[in-house]
């Protein structure tokens, strides 16, 4: 509905003053944004701080990567500098921007620039933010103004199409929000031409460099077309807040800055047309556009208002974006959905008519003169597509409701007659006229426009033939009351019009009321909701009582795997949907059935419940044939939408409470382990001790085996107690690491001697290449990974044992196989969970600690373990290590 009342509204104003103290406490964000590397960012933000400089404001470098371009290390040698901070990371040494630093400067120095190269960049292991644009992001909570650089390929939504724009995928992005939300965006443009220019110089990148690059990235097609995705981005932003502007200030005129259509519906068949040439002409010229239908107080018939649903639907798959509105003036209506959306060009149907009331515009004269600043343009309608008004087909549709309002003006009439012939003795003629007035008013609020017009036609020959001399005919004997019999007539047609639209308002004034309450109790009782039973029961009852249809939540089962939900249908359903149509609606993220372009033969319509993290399920509603109109299908989607989010929130609660459980049992369990290991340390030391007595006293055989299995049993129950401790200490992290550079071969060495008992009957292989490079590692860690691996390897498996090492790219590999059953099928990463074995009823022993461990050291590492079989037969687990630089050697 369009409102006139132009008055800002006062929640809007309340949220805008937050809004400006919000950012008024913030500092700025500056961009200077650009296609491609080399097109000379950095020199730009760089001028612009000396000349903010001279202008007396403070400025200071808190990172700027130069590349080494001689120009841009020229102008940066001026500018005083925050200091790096050093992270040491994989035995490296890096070089890194200082956020403490450059917030205790922006403390001391208020209103200062800080000068932030390279937006995207991702900060080295160990920074407080994993990206640069999060460190950015602090500064500004802190009110420090920063200016920064950024190329368009870094931006999440375009990433994927600048790589397959030049075939390079790049890593490093930054969400739009973070562009978007700038202060200001600055672009630094250079043509293709000219960057290949500077390429070949050496002002982007060093020779060896530049020459790759021109082969690859730096082509011209590629230039081009990124340049085109930078200022295109820039044109959306701008547009952004050029829209954000006109609402701000409420904007009464279209501003022609961006070429738009809108696209006027009417009820008639050759509407059609006119979206069609709409979506011809938007096509053409690269235009958005949109599709409105004006409901008018007069209403519509049955017929009419099907082929507006149908013309609307067309325009929506033909790319606009449609709406309906609820005005008592066409024109009016269009031209104020046109100035808030700011769309400049409004195309309408053409056709000529044989007959129109003098002084009564048509719809493209009445646009013009209500908003000049638009283009009009028509389009010819065929011949005969004149509609029908409503009410020639009301009578023919529903005749019983017809005929009842005219019974009752004609009842109204008779009644108001009877009346004025009683209070003839106190009323002028004059007077009695306003008793069919009213008449013609309560007709016209309880049964609409055509009967009221018929109550002002019988009144007007009732109160001549009863009142008006000479009496008992139509007869005038005074020319006066011709006049009266026309004011009479007319007053009563324009009463009867103003009463009747008043009502349809009032009638659709209630009917959104309705929805919009019965969405706010949804919401309510899906707020309140702990189950997915309850959703899906809050949905069913909300639809029938909405829309007196029944309906089904389908959702995947829990512990779904992704990729491979299979719906089923939630508890409460009032309808068995087609399984298989739902499933396409979910696995497409498309609505399907009734009344789309998917399997329309269904009974149901199927809406993905697509969520802000994923899709939850699926909404089947049952339609029994009916044509869902567009204000039904917006209160679907908005229905489907809650839904989604309900479903959400509910499964981040079980996920928060598994979370919270486990994390409690787990704290739980390590504080028993620890005490009770620590409890057991001491007589486990002193059994061995009486074992090691014993057998250093005379015994007879079976007294020797009873001796020497109490050694065994006890060493077993001290690498167990061990292995509850490493792995109590590794999980509170209180282990540091002692890494050396080491070679590969000393620490497989001094497994294998650590297990020389253990390992006395049974063939163990080592391939270890000669060239194998240094690993900087903690050697007792990392042995105590190799123990249990080999202790695992000769418990589980007979044959031999091998132990494999090479080099993998930037990383170490160090396979242990053996040539046993091999690991339980879908069981591979499952073995690294504490207290997890593969086989549960196997006789050998242990708890399930072993593997644990060795995934908790090898992660310490910054390394990765795995387990898979082997297709010959047998069982390998794989340890992989990074590799560094190793220091250089000395000279003697």
């Amino acid at each position: 509905m369009v409102v006139t009342d132009t008055r800002p509204d006062p929640d809007a104003l309340l949220a805008q003053l937050q809004r400006d103290e919000a950012a008024a406490q913030r500092g700025r964000l500056k961009i200077f944004f650009g296609a491609n590397a080399g097109v000379g960012k950095t020199f730009a933000m760089l001028a612009a701080a000396h000349a903010a400089r001279a202008q007396g404001r403070v400025v200071r470098i808190g990172v700027v990567e130069t590349h080494g371009r001689a120009d841009t290390e020229a102008i940066a040698r001026d500018l005083p500098r925050l200091a790096l901070k050093d992270i040491v990371h994989r035995g490296q040494t890096l070089r890194e921007f200082d956020l403490d630093a450059a917030l205790a400067w922006g403390r001391e120095q208020a209103g200062g620039v800080l000068l932030l190269d390279e937006l995207a960049h991702s900060n080295a292991p160990g920074s407080r933010h994993a990206k640069r644009w999060q460190d950015a992001q602090e500064l500004c909570e802190a009110g420090i103004e920063v200016w920064t650089t950024l190329n368009v390929q870094h931006l999440e939504s375009l990433n994927d199409v600048v790589g397959g724009i030049t075939g390079i995928r790049v890593w490093e992005t930054l969400p739009d929000k973070v562009f978007d939300a700038a202060d200001e965006v600055v672009v630094v443009d250079l043509p293709p031409d000219e960057l290949l220019q500077r390429l070949k110089e050496g002002k982007v990148y060093l020779p060896n460099q530049a020459e790759r690059a021109a082969k690859n990235f730096f082509r011209k097609g590629n230039l081009l077309a990124l340049r085109e995705l930078a200022l295109r981005r820039t044109a959306d932003r701008v547009d952004d807040q050029m829209q954000a502007y006109r609402r701000e200030h409420s904007a009464g005129t279209v501003w022609p800055n961006r070429e738009s259509l809108l696209a006027c519906i009417g009820p008639a068949a050759a509407s059609e047309k006119v979206v069609r040439s709409a979506a011809r002409l938007a096509q053409q010229l690269g235009l958005d556009w949109h599709a409105v239908h004006v409901q008018t107080a007069q209403g519509l018939s049955d017929a009419a208002r099907q082929r507006v649903q149908r013309t609307l639907e067309l325009a929506q798959s033909l790319g606009a974006r449609t709406a309906e509105l609820s005005a008592p003036e066409v024109a009016a209506a269009l031209v104020g959905y046109a100035r808030e959306h700011n769309l400049a060009r409004l195309v309408v149907g053409r056709r000529e008519q044989a007959w129109r009331w003098p002084g009564r515009p048509s719809l493209a004269e009445a646009l013009s003169r209500l908003a000049d600043e638009m283009d009009v343009l028509q389009v010819a309608l065929p011949t005969g597509a004149r509609e029908q008004p409503a009410a020639a087909t009301r009578g023919a549709l529903i005749p019983l409701q017809a005929w009842r309002g005219h019974a009752a003006a004609l009842a109204g009439v008779a009644l108001t007659t009877a009346l004025a012939h009683v209070l003839l003795g106190f009323m002028a003629p004059t007077n009695i006229a306003m008793l069919y007035l009213l008449n013609v008013v309560g007709v016209a609020l309880r049964f609409g426009r055509g009967p009221a017009a018929l109550a002002a036609l019988l009144g007007v020959a009732a109160f001549d033939f009863a009142f008006v001399e000479p009496r008992g005919s139509f007869a005038v004997g005074d020319a006066q009351y011709l006049v009266t019999f026309a004011v009479l007539l007319l007053v009563g047609l324009v009463i009867g019009q103003l009463a009747a639209g008043l009502q349809a308002q009032a009638r659709a004034a209630q009917e959104r009321e309705r929805r919009v309450r019965g969405l706010y109790t949804m919401s309510r009782d899906l707020g309140a909701a702990l189950v997915v039973e309850q959703v899906a029961e809050i949905a069913t009852r909300f639809l029938r009582a909405e829309f007196g249809a029944a309906s089904a939540v389908l959702a995947p089962p829990p512990g779904a795997t992704p990729g491979r939900e299979m719906l089923v249908a939630l508890p409460g359903a009032g309808v068995q949907p087609d399984l298989g149509v739902a499933q396409w609606a979910f696995d497409h993220g498309q609505p399907a059935g009734q009344g789309t372009d998917t399997l329309p033969a269904s009974p149901c319509l199927m809406l993905p419940l697509t969520a802000p993290m994923r899709l939850r399920g699926v909404l089947a509603v049952q339609g029994q044939g009916r044509r869902w109109s567009p204000e039904e299908r917006e209160l679907l989607d908005t229905c489907a939408a809650l839904l989604a989010i309900s479903l959400e929130r509910i499964h981040y609660i079980e996920v928060a409470q598994q979370s919270t459980l486990q994390i409690e049992s787990e704290r739980l369990r390590n504080s028993l382990l620890t005490a009770v290991s620590h409890d057991l340390r001491t007589p486990l030391a002193a059994l061995v001790g009486l074992a090691d007595a014993l057998k250093l006293t005379p015994l007879n055989t079976p007294q020797a085996e009873v001796a020497d299995a109490m050694r065994r049993s006890a060493l077993r129950m001290t690498a167990l107690v061990g292995n509850l401790l490493d792995m109590a200490r590794l999980q509170s992290g209180t282990v540091q690491l002692n890494r050396h550079w080491l070679p590969l071969q000393e620490v497989v060495g001094s497994a294998l001697a650590s297990l020389e008992e253990a390992l006395i009957d049974r063939e163990v292989v080592v391939d270890l290449p000669a060239d194998l490079p240094l690993v900087e590692l903690d050697a007792v860690l990392i042995e105590r990974v190799l123990v249990n691996l080999l202790e695992n390897a000769a418990k589980y498996a007979a044959g031999a044992i091998r132990i494999r090492a090479r080099t993998a790219g930037r990383h170490v590999e160090i396979d242990v196989s053996d040539a046993g059953p091999g690991f339980p099928a879908g069981l591979e990463d499952k073995l690294f969970d504490k207290f997890e074995r593969g086989d549960r009823e196997s006789a050998t022993p242990g708890v399930g600690l072993g593997l644990a461990i060795c995934k908790a050291i090898v992660e310490a590492h910054d390394g990765r373990i795995s387990a898979h079989n082997v297709a010959t037969g047998g069982a390998c687990v794989r340890v992989e290590l990074p590799l560094g630089q190793p220091p250089a050697e000395k000279p003697e």
